[in-house]
């Protein structure tokens, strides 16, 4: 009797993480999450603006993937760039 528990409790250990993950896949919460469909018309504005799916908003307050990683500029190097303008306070 020990042996046919044990037996399935090995078969529970290796076999189960095994065909979970050659079964897996990648899957995305939304389409537009997946660079692929970027290109396509129900990634881009107006179809995906209603539901809010577009990459612009999936990826709100994080940089957008499809830029690529950030360039490094320096103070100097900003051609176009203008001060930073604010209210200073007198007292």
């Amino acid at each position: 009797m020990n042996d046919k528990k044990l037996f399935l409790l090995l078969f529970l250990l290796v076999f189960v993480p095994i065909g979970l993950a050659a079964f897996g896949g990648d899957r995305f919460r939304y389409p537009c999450q997946n660079p692929d469909n970027w290109d396509k018309p129900m990634c881009k504005i107006p179809h995906c603006d209603v539901t809010r799916t577009c990459p612009e908003h999936i990826f709100k307050g994080q940089r957008d993937p499809r830029l690529g990683p950030p360039q490094e500029q320096t103070a100097n190097s900003c051609q176009t760039c203008q001060p930073a303008k604010g209210v200073t306070s007198g007292k």
